[in-house]
C-alpha cells in the first residue's frame, strides 16, 4: 500500500511510506505483461492518504480507472467500449463493469462453462450476435454490448434483470419471475452493480 501524508501543507513537504510488497505489486499490475489494476484511497484521520489495489472494508473509494491495454487493430479498448456504448445506448462505465467482473478484461478467457472472451459469450449467444472471433476483444465488446441491451430491451430497461439474463439466461429469469436464486447470479450482479458506481 501507498500512504502519502501532508507534513505541512505551507511548506509544501510530502513524506512517502512505501510498503514494498504491496508497492511491487502495483507496479507489476500496470506492467506490459499483466495488465492493470484499480487504484482505491482514502484519508484517515490524521490527514494520510492511502492508495491500494486490493480495497477492504468500506472506507476505500474508486480512485484511479484501470487503462486497459489495446488490442492489435483495433485501437484501445476503451475507443470500442465507446463506440459500442454508442452504438447500442449503453453507459460505457456498465459495458466496462461487465467486462471487469465477466473476464478481468482477460480477451483470452474460458470459463468452465464453455463462455468465451472478454465479455464471456457463449458460442451459441456470440453467433446470435454474430460475433466472427470470441477472441478478439473488439469483436466479443460489440458482441456482449449488443446482448446486453437485448437484455435490457427485453426486460424493461431494468438492470438487475438484464443482468441476471446475461449471467443466467433470459429462460431463467422468466422461469423465476425475477432475480433466479443462484448464489452466482446474485453476487454477479451485486459486483456489475459495484463496478457499474466505480467506472462512473
Amino acid at each position: 500500500m501507498l500512504k502519502i501524508s501532508f507534513l505541512d501543507s505551507s511548506m509544501k513537504v510530502i513524506k512517502l511510506v512505501l510498503i514494498a510488497g504491496v508497492f511491487s505489486a502495483m507496479v507489476v499490475c500496470t506492467s506490459s505483461v499483466a495488465g492493470w489494476c484499480d487504484i482505491y484511497k482514502y484519508v484517515d484521520s490524521d490527514g494520510v492518504v492511502h492508495f491500494t489495489n486490493t480495497p477492504t472494508g468500506n472506507k476505500f473509494r474508486f480512485y484511479l480507472k484501470e487503462s486497459p491495454r489495446p488490442e492489435a487493430g483495433s485501437g484501445t479498448l476503451n475507443d470500442q467500449i465507446a463506440r459500442s456504448a454508442k452504438a447500442f445506448d449503453l453507459d460505457e462505465a456498465l459495458i466496462k463493469a461487465v467486462i471487469k467482473v465477466e473476464s478481468n478484461y482477460n480477451p483470452k478467457a474460458v470459463s468452465a462453462k464453455g463462455a468465451q472472451g472478454i465479455m464471456q459469450l457463449i458460442p451459441s449467444t456470440a453467433r446470435e450476435m454474430q460475433v466472427q472471433d470470441p477472441f478478439n476483444a473488439a469483436d466479443n465488446i460489440r458482441g456482449g454490448s449488443r446482448y446486453l441491451r437485448q437484455m435490457l430491451d427485453q426486460f424493461g430497461g431494468n438492470l438487475e434483470l438484464a443482468l441476471a439474463a446475461y449471467n443466467a439466461g433470459p429462460g431463467n429469469v422468466r422461469r423465476y419471475g425475477g432475480v433466479p436464486p443462484f448464489a452466482e447470479t446474485q453476487n454477479y450482479i451485486q459486483q456489475v452493480k459495484k463496478y457499474l458506481q466505480f467506472y462512473r
